[in-house]
């Protein structure tokens, strides 16, 4: 269908590269595009489906976007209200999404929808949904802390109807199929975040090098070059855990559990990094001509967006049998 048939690692080596741009948004565009809004349509969709949607997704002609997300269910995907009620041969789409990355541009958005009255695990499913139907709303685009050259949207349905056939492989196993795409989905976020935090470490050494108080640089205080050494560590600590999830997850393993550690720990040193650093800048910092400010609020959202800090630790600690497993 137009990819290039390489095993998951590669995606992670892609996603350390483009946290070389300056800019968090782009990077996440992309990760949307690439890994959260087709995975599932990849692995079960039909060949019809792939044709029409994955094909023009993976040649940069489509901009895809993912549904999920709602008002009142961000990281508890089992509350999302939104129907899609089958009627016929098409299925009839109501309610509504929020914070949908690209969604203002998109041209299908890959949606997550209650389609039977069903356990909340059991009664949803993934339907491709072209951005061009009739009772389609996009109410506004969201104005962000960070994330600023992001499209994020808030979009309604009022009897949006979709073909039946748009259906991503069983009904029922939207669910299922999210989760599954949640583990790359954390994976890509935390590779993305490895580059922009030593672009910032690097760039407070040598602003504090050359930025001089009380007559001596900066950098020669003991408490900044023992903190920007320490940041260092954790960033190198951060990556090799990365790196042992991915390689067990290429070997077929659940990783749910590192995954999850993984995204639990990025979203944490992000803003551990971020705010050290930009202390160490002083007044610069608090100004938007520099990279660490501008990282400070786009990095922010490692905490939230994809599952939050407290969803990852309630996750490990049902992997870590504290709690039950639902």
């Amino acid at each position: 269908y137009g990819g290039m048939g390489l095993d998951f690692s590669y995606n992670i080596a892609v996603a350390e590269e483009l946290g070389n741009i300056r800019c968090g948004g782009v990077t996440m565009a992309i990760g949307v595009q690439a890994g959260m809004a087709t995975p599932a349509l990849t692995r079960f969709g039909s060949h019809e489906l792939k044709k029409q949607f994955l094909v023009p997704t993976i040649a940069g002609d489509f901009v895809a976007c993912l549904g999920v997300s709602e008002p009142g269910a961000g990281s508890d995907v089992a509350n999302i209200k939104t129907t899609a009620v089958r009627k016929g041969d098409e299925y009839v789409i109501n309610g509504g999404k929020m914070w949908i990355t690209s969604g203002s541009q998109a041209d299908w958005m890959c949606l997550l929808a209650n389609t039977s009255e069903g356990p909340p695990h059991r009664n949803k499913s993934l339907i491709c949904l072209p951005m061009n139907l009739p009772g389609i709303h996009i109410a506004k685009k969201i104005d962000k802390l960070g994330m600023r050259s992001s499209d994020t949207a808030q979009i309604f349905f009022e009897d949006v109807r979709v073909p039946c056939r748009n259906l991503i492989g069983e009904e029922g196993k939207g669910f299922t199929y999210q989760m599954l795409q949640f583990q790359e989905e954390r994976l890509w976020g935390v590779a993305t975040a490895l580059k922009p935090m030593e672009s910032i470490i690097q760039e407070t050494v040598e602003y504090t090098r050359q930025r001089k108080v009380f007559g001596q640089p900066v950098l020669h205080n003991q408490t900044v070059h023992f903190r920007l050494a320490e940041l260092a560590t954790e960033v190198e600590l951060l990556r090799s855990l990365l790196h042992r999830a991915v390689a067990l997850y290429v070997e077929g393993n659940d990783v749910t559990k590192f995954a999850s550690m993984a995204k639990l720990k990025a979203g944490r040193l992000t803003r551990e990094v971020t705010d050290s650093c930009l202390q160490f800048w002083g007044g610069m910092g608090f100004t938007s001509e520099v990279l660490v400010s501008r990282f400070y609020r786009d990095l922010r959202l490692m905490s939230i967006g994809g599952g939050t800090d407290e969803t990852m630790l309630s996750i490990i600690c049902k992997y870590m049998d504290i709690l039950p497993r639902k």
